[in-house]
């Protein structure tokens, strides 16, 4: 394979954008050649954090995923789906990850990214569990931008009433219309798709396909 005559330039590209408080490169032709030649490399993505920045793939990499913290112990069978980490925990946790610059951004989506909290609902005196809606966050974008930090956000949902068997689908969304699910006939195949997922991180949205996810 002959070598790439654009490997070094591109590099420095990427050290630039890495070292550049707002993710920014120079506008001239070469540099914006390099910006394309990046982007459909997916080594770089448009910067959630940065108007008209980028943020690169590999600085991504250093950024932690946000899931159940005894998600182990469901993999294990050691607990039942509905005593995971509460979606709000979880994303207490990431937003204590961001710069404090970021954090009341982080903040304003809470309901959109965490969800409401659950209610049990009561029938005949039977307490019905609602179906489980565990938060999923890993460094990424999609169509659009991430949400703060560069993250996308989703969730393994509970499709059907029963927790083993009843139908599972794990979804991930970007800050807009960006979104990917992959639905999965039980809890142990959705649980190890949710593990595939966060050891893929960081990744655009439309390399999913290679796991099994489809474009809503």
């Amino acid at each position: 394979m002959p070598p790439d005559v654009h490997a070094e330039f591109d590099h420095n590209v990427l050290e630039m954008i890495e070292h550049s408080p707002v993710g920014a490169v120079p506008m001239t032709p070469s540099y914006q050649e390099a910006i394309r030649r990046l982007r459909t490399s997916q080594q770089i993505y448009p910067d959630a954090d940065h108007k008209n920045g980028f943020v690169t793939a590999r600085s991504l990499s250093a950024r932690p995923c946000f899931h159940a913290n005894n998600l182990d112990a469901l993999v294990a069978g050691t607990i039942a789906p509905e005593a995971l980490e509460a979606n709000a925990t979880i994303f207490d946790r990431y937003v204590a990850s961001l710069p404090t610059g970021l954090r009341a951004q982080a903040e304003a989506l809470r309901l959109k990214v965490a969800g409401r909290l659950s209610h049990h609902r009561k029938h005949g005196g039977v307490i019905a569990q609602d179906p489980v809606h565990s938060l999923i966050l890993v460094p990424g974008a999609g169509p659009n931008p991430g949400i703060a930090g560069n993250y996308l956000y989703g969730s393994l949902l509970q499709l059907g009433a029963d927790p083993v068997t009843g139908g599972w689908s794990v979804h991930l969304h970007d800050s807009d219309d960006g979104a990917a699910l992959c639905d999965l006939p039980t809890l142990t195949e959705a649980l190890a798709k949710v593990q595939e997922v966060v050891s893929s991180a960081p990744f655009h949205m439309n390399e999913l396909e290679s796991l099994g996810f489809h474009r809503k």
